[in-house]
């Protein structure tokens, strides 16, 4: 069977068990119509990048699963008549990513490292304007 991940977006003013409420009953229709739910991740409530409906925040949510094709269709017709859910996304998937994903793991999002302290100006002349020099002779207070 093809590999699937759903995200959805519930609104903002939900409570979690709500949220919570919504990840089930899609694990419930994938379950019932003969797929497997692999994993459930709840994102948590984060800002959208433009208004959706009113709504500045959204409560992300991602399911990976297994299931035939009509399972997917009868998903997205559930997830499309819920008021709840403002945007969802279904991707067909080669193989489920291992751990968490990449929305979960914070600790890999700066590589960059701490870039430490920047050490001496080294060969860079001097500005002038930032008082780091001695003033000219011409203008010296007589």
């Amino acid at each position: 069977m093809p590999l699937y991940e759903h995200v959805f977006i519930a609104r903002q003013d939900l409570a979690q068990a709500q949220v919570d409420a919504l990840a089930e009953t899609a694990t419930n229709i994938i379950e019932s119509n003969g797929g497997s739910v692999a994993k459930t991740e709840t994102w948590g409530l984060r800002s959208l990048a433009y208004r959706i409906a009113k709504n500045r925040k959204g409560h992300y949510v991602m399911l990976e699963f297994e299931a035939p094709a009509p399972v997917v269709a009868e998903l997205e017709r559930q997830t499309q008549i819920n008021e709840d859910v403002i945007r969802y996304m279904t991707l067909k998937v080669d193989e489920h990513e291992a751990g968490p994903s990449a929305m979960m793991r914070r600790n890999e999002r700066s590589e960059r490292g701490d870039r430490g302290d920047r050490g001496p100006r080294g060969d860079r002349p001097d500005r002038g304007d930032r008082g780091d020099r001695a003033p000219r002779p011409d203008f010296a207070e007589a």
